[in-house]
């Protein structure tokens, strides 16, 4: 068998590391996503099917806080600052969007919760920011979440001081969806061919 020539060896060591590292570029978003929503890393919830199965008597407090991207039109607010509930227990919050521009605006909604540690035991059950939404012109919604701390908390060494957990969300103007975008479209054409 012949040796490769050093140059071509090295050329070729140098494309292989080239792949490599764009494979874990391409990667890494997927990976630290997954390991977010395992760990509860960076304020990360969990999401769940149903409620809690146990409810304990040791309560803790959440606040509700929001945030837009600069430039997001809405005007995006929490409709109470904070509840208290018992760990097990479903908690139910409304956050509040208004359009007020002349045109539909889509928008999804990123989260978090503070302290980190606590995003493990943070469960979400329904949730506006689990799909995109839609305001037209002028329209305002009531969004809700339901959610619970689950009472493993008590047994985590960092987390189970916490006595308040913020749950954050922020609003992100996206481009109105396709289907959206070609009935708005057709009904533009509608309404200029009816002149």
């Amino acid at each position: 068998m012949k040796a490769l020539d050093p140059k071509k060896k090295t050329a070729l060591q140098g494309i292989a590391v080239v792949v490599f590292m764009g494979a874990l570029a391409w990667a890494s978003v997927p990976l630290y996503d997954w390991f977010c929503r395992v760990t509860g890393f960076g304020g990360t919830t969990n999401v769940a099917e149903a409620g809690s199965v146990e409810i304990v008597d040791r309560t803790i407090k959440v606040r509700f806080d929001a945030s837009k991207e600069r430039g997001m039109p809405w005007e995006f607010k929490p409709m109470q600052y904070e509840v208290e509930l018992r760990l097990g227990e479903e908690g139910l919050a409304f956050y509040e969007a208004y359009n007020p521009t002349d045109r539909p605006v889509a928008g999804t909604a990123s989260y978090n919760v503070a302290p980190y540690g606590a995003g493990l035991y943070f469960s979400k059950i329904a949730c506006f920011c689990f799909e995109e939404q839609i305001l037209m012109p002028g329209e305002r919604v009531e969004m809700p979440v339901s959610f619970f701390i689950d009472p493993e908390i008590m047994n985590d060494t960092d987390a189970k001081f916490a006595k308040h957990i913020t749950l954050s969300y922020t609003f992100h103007e996206i481009d109105l969806p396709e289907a959206t975008q070609a009935m708005l479209d057709a009904e533009t054409t509608d309404s200029g061919s009816l002149n």
